[in-house]
């Protein structure tokens, strides 16, 4: 009987679940875990979100099947939270659907639009479902290898006016996500008017991920959609949630907004594969999209800037390792520190969790180009941290 399968073969090991297994050794023999590596928010969702769950978790009625692409409220909140944070206009029927988080949106588009014959244009590093999506549904992916934005647009043009110029086949797509995971890098209007505008002189369409554009630093580096962009909505399509901005990871509710073309395709596969969250969960994310959560999101933010600062501030004058200050998102993104160069990224986190019970996410997993770096999740309170900086300590001191 057949027991190795073409995608499980083909597919690398979900880092976070290598990552689990490495944690689970290290404790095995007595070491102290202080994880920094999954971002799972230790912040509790707002109060009135809570207390609205438990609530409605009362009423046996809410315990049946929900509507594919979301019930209407729903959709109709996440099209109020566009025009209130964006100002965009939305369609709730025809430009708005409701998914089981972000990553299950992308994952059910690319199913929907991919085809042997097609390809996609993903950055190198990325979020692992950004290319991954699409290799599940047995389609192609080029991989510009860029950290900065300006530089994969750059290279994006190039190629595509080179398929152009050699008349080859171009994208069907490309992937931009800003703030960006894992990197944290934030980008104004100007670099989505271009990539609109080049995207609609070729015909290719754009898939945004905005799922951090609520936790940002400062008001002046406030993240943008895309569908800001005049006439974006012919070409577009983007992704959030409440995941990360509420701290409802577990929720699995998220959104696509923008181009009715691929929220028709979207909504097509999602009929055939599943029927929503659970509706309890949809009626409380109609809450969280509110101005009610407005000074949760303001604390949030503080929290997670506190938090990065620290730690930045911490690695430098306990450990020499320079760091960058993060504008955005739950994340530091930075090089080995340089007594560890040498190191593979996985080897080095593979060493601080097994030495030091310090758990970061290696940048190769986000993609070849993330080689050289890692990536803390800022979910540890000033405590953890401190004993966390204090156990690395006394591995550099080794060196």
């Amino acid at each position: 009987m057949q027991n190795k399968f073409y995608l499980t073969e083909n597919l690398p090991p979900y880092i976070f679940a290598a990552m689990y297994h490495l944690k689970m050794e290290a404790a095995a023999n007595g070491v102290e875990i202080i994880d920094f590596g999954m971002g799972t928010p230790d912040s509790p969702p707002p109060q009135f979100v809570m207390d609205r769950l438990a609530e409605l978790s009362k009423d046996g009625s809410l315990f049946a099947y929900s509507v594919t692409g979301g019930i209407h409220i729903l959709r109709d909140a996440v099209c109020d939270y566009y025009k209130r944070r964006f100002n965009v206009d939305l369609d709730s029927k025809s430009e708005a659907l409701v998914t089981i988080g972000a990553k299950e949106g992308i994952a059910s588009l690319a199913t929907a639009i991919s085809s042997p014959d097609n390809y996609f244009v993903v950055p190198s590093p990325a979020y692992p479902i950004h290319t991954f999506a699409f290799a599940l549904s047995k389609s192609n992916v080029v991989h510009l290898p860029v950290i900065k934005s300006q530089d994969f647009l750059r290279d994006f043009k190039k190629l595509v006016e080179e398929k152009v110029a050699n008349n080859q086949p171009k994208p069907l797509a490309v992937i931009v996500n800003y703030p960006c995971n894992p990197t944290t890098e934030i980008v104004g209007l100007e670099f989505y008017q271009e990539i609109v505008d080049f995207c609609k002189k070729h015909q290719i369409y754009i898939i945004s991920d905005i799922a951090y554009c609520e936790l940002y630093f400062d008001e002046k580096d406030k993240p943008h959609s895309i569908l800001e962009i005049e006439g974006a909505k012919d070409i577009a399509i983007e992704f959030s949630s409440v995941s990360k901005s509420y701290s409802m990871p577990g929720c699995r509710v998220g959104f696509a907004v923008g181009n009715p073309t691929l929220i028709g395709a979207l909504y097509k596969i999602k009929s055939y594969l599943d029927y929503g969250s659970f509706n309890p969960l949809q009626m409380v994310a109609v809450d969280a999209l509110s101005e009610k959560s407005d000074e949760y999101l303001k604390n949030l933010r503080a929290l997670y800037k506190n938090r990065g600062e620290f730690l930045c501030e911490l690695l430098k004058n306990e450990l020499g390792w320079i760091v960058e200050k993060p504008k955005a998102s739950m994340f530091i993104w930075t090089r080995l520190p340089q007594e560890f160069s040498h190191m593979t990224s996985f080897d080095f986190c593979k060493k601080m969790i097994l030495e030091a019970g310090v758990v970061m996410t290696p940048g190769s997993s986000f993609g070849a180009n993330g080689e050289g770096f890692v990536r803390f999740s800022l979910i540890r309170n000033e405590a953890e941290t401190r004993k966390a900086v204090a156990s690395l300590k006394q591995i550099f001191a080794k060196k």
